[in-house]
C-alpha cells in the first residue's frame, strides 16, 4: 500500500518528504511525480512505508498539517486506474460522438 501526499509545494524535495515521513517509520520509497514537458514538480507524491500501522500514523497526523506554506493532503492512494478502459465505449468521452 501507498499513502498519497498532495498540495505539495513546487519547491518540495523527495530528501524533504522523506525526512517529514521518517518522523513515522522507516520509509521505503518516496516518488515525486513531474512534468513531462517541463520537469517541474507536479504537486502530489507517493511515499511507501515499512508497515500499514506507520502509514496509518503518518496519514492521521500529516492529513490537513501546514508544510512548505500549504496545507497537505495526506490519505490512502487509491489503485491506478487502467488507461485503456476509459468509458463503456471504449476510447474517451470526448472523442465518442452520440
Amino acid at each position: 500500500m501507498s499513502i498519497y501526499v498532495g498540495n505539495l509545494s513546487y519547491e518540495v524535495t523527495e530528501e524533504a518528504l522523506n525526512s517529514v515521513f521518517a518522523e513515522f517509520g522507516s520509509v521505503r520509497r518516496v516518488h515525486l511525480p513531474t512534468d513531462y514537458e517541463t520537469g517541474r514538480v507536479r504537486g502530489f507524491a507517493f511515499v511507501e512505508m515499512d508497515t500499514l500501522t506507520q502509514e496509518d500514523s503518518a496519514i492521521e497526523a500529516l492529513d490537513g498539517a501546514q508544510w512548505m506554506g500549504r496545507e497537505m493532503k495526506v490519505n490512502k492512494a487509491k489503485p491506478r486506474e487502467d488507461r485503456n478502459n476509459r468509458g463503456s465505449f471504449g476510447g474517451s468521452r470526448r472523442n465518442n460522438r452520440f
